[in-house]
């Protein structure tokens, strides 16, 4: 009589631990409540917004942090099912505001970046432009010449060898609508920043390209 053939199970036919299983349903908790909060509470810092979901939840932040792209993921996920006409229209209103500062702020050849490109902005967002100037002086007196009100800020960004670099930003107003101006050296008109997301050159759009994106009504 034939023997019977033993089957061998291969440990990927387990299922993952029962920790690990609740490790990432509770990053996924984390990502969903900061996607919420970047979503409704006028918060725009993805870390700031992780520790913030974290601690409500309550669990520690050290072990169930997600990834700044998980919580971009959530946060699409969020808008598509709560933000409905809304979300859409106040994109478009946001789209048309940073056209008529890209027409204004043309010498700085700028570029649009961040939420309002990428569609994941909330009524809460700034309007992010990368401008390119020998110094940050050059576009204050743009604002001083014309007595436009503005104000200024610095950020710091971890750059692709891991230096960080501090960033000057100009901050200013149009139609009601908040616009930081990250002034970057006219070199770096030729390569974006990596992105505070996925590490990637950072995604940015001249003029035509967002009047292209207005004429597709959404993206």
């Amino acid at each position: 009589m034939p023997r019977s053939k033993k089957t061998r199970t291969r440990s990927t036919d387990f299922a993952a631990p029962r920790h690990l299983r609740r490790l990432a349903q509770t990053r996924l908790e984390v990502a969903a409540e900061a996607a919420r909060i970047l979503a409704t509470e006028g918060q725009y810092n993805y870390h700031a917004a992780k520790k913030k979901a974290a601690e409500r939840i309550g669990v520690s932040e050290r072990l169930a942090l997600p990834s700044n792209l998980e919580v971009k993921d959530a946060l699409r996920t969020y808008q598509e099912l709560y933000g409905g006409a809304g979300h859409r229209e106040n994109l478009l209103v946001l789209r048309r505001v940073a056209i008529k500062a890209m027409q204004s702020l043309e010498q700085f050849n700028p570029r649009l970046v961040g939420t309002v490109l990428d569609g994941t902005a909330s009524d809460h967002s700034r309007i992010a432009l990368h401008v390119f100037a020998d110094s940050v002086e050059s576009v204050i007196l743009f604002f001083l010449e014309r007595n436009a009100p503005f104000s200024q800020e610095q950020r710091q960004i971890r750059w692709y060898s891991g230096e960080h670099r501090t960033i000057p930003i100009v901050i200013t107003e149009l139609d009601g609508r908040e616009i930081e101006l990250l002034v970057f050296e006219p070199v770096h008109l030729r390569q974006a920043p990596p992105s505070p997301i996925d590490g990637k050159p950072q995604q940015r759009a001249a003029r035509p390209e967002v009047e292209y994106l207005l004429s597709e009504r959404i993206a």
